[in-house]
């Protein structure tokens, strides 16, 4: 599926893969490994953002995938983000939808707005926000249309 297909079909929150289509290298080639895994990975969708035009430059549409939070024990040093412009190359596959009943922890109301966290239900999302305090953070259940009842297998746009 393209970039733009993910933009208009995948709910924020579905974990989404990317791919180049190239085999994975062996793992003796660590530079070659690491160079693959950058093309070659999977995050959860946490925004969407439509085109801007700032003067006389239109920018395509985007979104963000949350690849990895890195650091040590109960510590995040470095989140990893990637952002994909809608006329990326990869293919892109949504590997898994939010579940039904599961909320949808935003940082603020808006239509900047990131998803910060992923909870299985109201009671685990404020638990969740008691622990880590966002103080514009904004609760939204996964409604019905959105959720993981119907999985798309990676269709290819011609």
């Amino acid at each position: 599926m393209s970039a733009s297909l993910i933009f208009d079909l995948a709910p924020i929150g579905a974990l989404v893969s990317w791919s180049d289509g190239t085999p994975r290298p062996p793992e003796c080639f660590h530079k070659k490994l690491a160079a693959w895994h950058t093309r070659n990975s999977k995050g959860r969708l946490i925004a969407k953002e439509g085109p801007r035009t700032l003067g006389s430059y239109t920018s395509s549409g985007y979104f963000t995938l949350h690849q990895e939070d890195i650091g040590g024990k109960s510590t995040v040093r470095v989140t990893l983000h990637r952002i994909f412009g809608l006329a990326c190359d990869l293919t892109f596959r949504v590997l898994e939808r939010p579940p039904l009943g599961a909320v949808r922890i935003f940082n603020r109301a808006g239509g900047t707005r990131e998803l910060i966290h992923l909870a299985a239900d109201l009671e685990a999302a404020e638990a969740w926000l008691k622990a880590h305090r966002y103080p514009s953070a904004v609760l939204e259940a996964v409604p019905p249309g959105e959720a993981a009842a119907e999985v798309d297998e990676g269709r290819t746009a011609p």
